[in-house]
């Protein structure tokens, strides 16, 4: 059964004529999915410290240190990776759950603004990504950061670039990644471009990210098919998925994207890749951020800062 709350969220869109993503230009997209967080998010909750930076090639950066901690302490840290398929989203849509988790994880966020298609094509934010990560270890000591416990993660296509991320620096073999990553956070990711779970039938109308929206962000953010098996954009096409950091993959019952976000913690676990999985049965696509109207929001968001907690103050072995 759908949560009462999310059903009462799909109606209220239907009633007030919001209209569907996938109908609008990128840029009224953008816009609009930044207004309405307004109206599903809570009010952001105060940290220590905020600080905007940017990488090597100006790929914008936040930092955000938790509430209660000063700027001598060494933290350690969560690269986020904000959703928003590829086309929308930047640091403001997802300011309110990157302080959630860093206060609620105790510890520091850095929330990566990649570029984004249709104006920056695929592999665009890819790169972004990498570099970000890469830029965050170099710079651990400037900013006061613990570059061995360091964690990757992300929501819906966010989700879906920490994946990458934590595949392409398992791979790299320059010195720079011999501190391998501590933790992947990935919240209702997308893992195969290809979209052939029998999720996205059962669940690709009536949900608000529906068939027609995964068609549009896809089209945005990849402009030749092709490039749908490569694993830097479908991760669960990856040839091997052995070494890699440990995993909490967190879907919604409700979500197009469920059964590929359980075949990708399934393969993790099959490859001796520790994963955790947790699926909320109730909820649709997109739904941690909004604690504002689902209660089930703050549960998620809760589960993942104790997941980031016991993962990176975890003692070393």
């Amino acid at each position: 059964m759908l949560d009462s709350q999310a059903a009462a969220l799909i109606a209220l869109m239907a009633e007030r004529k919001v209209p569907p993503t996938h109908t609008l230009t990128p840029a009224d997209a953008r816009r609009m999915y930044l207004e309405r967080r307004r109206f599903t998010q809570p009010d952001a909750p105060p940290v220590a410290d905020v600080q905007a930076h940017s990488t090597d090639s100006g790929v914008p950066l936040r930092l955000y240190r938790p509430a209660g901690t000063d700027a001598a302490t060494v933290l350690p840290v969560l690269v986020y990776f904000h959703g928003g398929g590829w086309t929308m989203g930047d640091l403001d849509t997802h300011d309110v759950l990157c302080r959630q988790l860093c206060n609620g994880a105790g510890v520091a966020v850095v929330a990566v603004d990649y570029r984004m298609g249709p104006e920056h094509r695929f592999p665009a934010a890819v790169d972004d990504s990498v570099e970000a990560t890469r830029w965050v270890r170099a710079q651990s000591a400037h900013l006061r950061l613990d570059s061995t416990r360091m964690a990757v993660g992300g929501d819906s296509a966010g989700g879906n670039l920490a994946a990458v991320v934590a595949l392409v620096l398992r791979d790299a073999a320059d010195a720079a990644e011999a501190s391998p990553l501590a933790f992947q956070l990935l919240i209702y990711p997308a893992t195969d471009m290809r979209a052939v779970a029998p999720s996205h039938q059962r669940n690709g109308q009536g949900y608000v990210l529906t068939a027609d929206t995964i068609h549009y962000f896809r089209g945005h953010y990849i402009a030749d098919p092709a490039q749908w098996a490569d694993w830097r954009a479908s991760p669960l096409l990856a040839t091997d998925h052995t070494r890699l950091p440990p995993a909490l993959v967190l879907t919604a019952g409700y979500d197009p994207l469920v059964d590929e976000g359980r075949q990708y913690a399934d393969k993790l676990s099959a490859a001796g890749t520790t994963c955790q999985y947790v699926c909320f049965e109730r909820q649709i696509h997109g739904f941690m951020p909004m604690s504002r109207v689902l209660d089930e929001a703050r549960t998620a968001v809760a589960l993942c800062a104790a997941a980031l907690k016991e993962a990176l103050f975890r003692p070393a072995a």
